[in-house]
């Protein structure tokens, strides 16, 4: 387990139908406590995240700017640096760089980008952490690697968070996790993906699964290991006064999913009452050290009590 970290929240949005309608959610997440708005990047029904963001950052001045996570494959590292820099600049130094290997393969199939294997997928991502660090760091770029080269290249402009905008990576796999500890500054752990590479294995979801994750990041960290933020996006919450949660839970995909084929474990779904789901993220930061915890749109009212009564501490 990591240092105990103060609590803080943030929420997944993907978008919205108007203007107005976006401006309303980010400042809705902003009023509720959450510090930070996160955006996934698909190619799916969703705002560019980089936009939106920008455009969260001018109307609600405290919330942080993330990413669940941007997929490492989409962009030219050369025009993602400015891009991130750029909204770094603009928010006045509010971005949380996260960052991905990318993993649904439908997207790709329908966009006609090549979806490589995922070990190629991995240690192009892995190159990519280290270059955009490069990238936001004073001076030219120069780099010959497997996946990018760089000859000479600048990156303009630089972020105002210096040496960069913390680095948010996420990964469930021993490889991917181990990037994570060398290079983080945020780990977000996730389930593995399934080989269709379509879906995520919630038989990876169990306390056995999660504390092997965090000793593969503490294995790659070493000595940085209790400066590493620990965060997860929990897929459900269930908040309800009842005793018995199988009817509640069922009532959910996921949660049905994993009430059925495994213990319950409180982790990647929260279920109880305001009471419960806060003994519950507490206990989740005592056992794993996770105390950067995001939520769905979906569920952000239903968790606005315990993000008020955690944030900060």
């Amino acid at each position: 387990m990591s240092k105990n970290h103060p609590f803080r929240f943030g929420v997944e949005l993907s978008g919205a139908a108007s203007r107005q309608e976006w401006i309303d959610k980010v400042r809705r997440v902003e009023d509720l406590g959450y510090s930070t708005v996160q955006l996934p990047d698909h190619l799916i029904d969703q705002f560019s995240s980089a936009v939106a963001l920008m455009l969260a950052a001018e109307a609600c001045p405290t919330l942080r700017l993330g990413t669940c996570v941007f997929d490492n494959n989409f962009r030219h590292l050369a025009v993602f640096a400015k891009e991130i820099a750029t909204l770094d600049v603009l928010s006045n130094g509010r971005v949380e760089l996260g960052l991905g290997a990318g993993w649904q393969e439908v997207e790709y199939r329908q966009a006609g980008i090549p979806f490589d294997s995922a070990g190629v997928r991995v240690g192009r991502y892995e190159e990519a952490v280290h270059i955009l660090k490069k990238l936001f760091a004073d001076g030219p770029v120069t780099y010959s690697g497997r996946y990018y080269n760089l000859d000479g290249l600048e990156s303009l402009p630089k972020p105002i968070q210096r040496p960069h905008p913390p680095f948010m990576l996420a990964g469930g796999s021993k490889r991917t996790l181990s990037i994570a500890g060398r290079e983080a500054d945020i780990v977000t752990i996730n389930p593995r993906v399934l080989p269709d590479g379509n879906n995520v294995d919630m038989q990876d979801a169990t306390s056995a699964a999660t504390f092997q994750k965090i000793e593969w990041i503490r294995e790659a960290a070493g000595d940085r290991f209790d400066e590493i933020e620990l965060s997860i996006l929990v897929l459900e919450v269930v908040r309800t006064d009842r005793k018995d949660l199988s009817g509640p839970l069922q009532a959910t995909g996921i949660g049905a999913l994993v009430a059925g084929d495994q213990p319950l474990q409180g982790i990647f779904v929260l279920a109880g009452s305001v009471d419960q789901l806060c003994e519950q993220v507490r206990a989740n930061r005592e056992r794993f050290g996770f105390s950067y915890i995001s939520v769905f749109e979906k569920d952000m009212e239903a968790f606005a009590p315990i993000v008020e009564r955690l944030a900060g501490k």
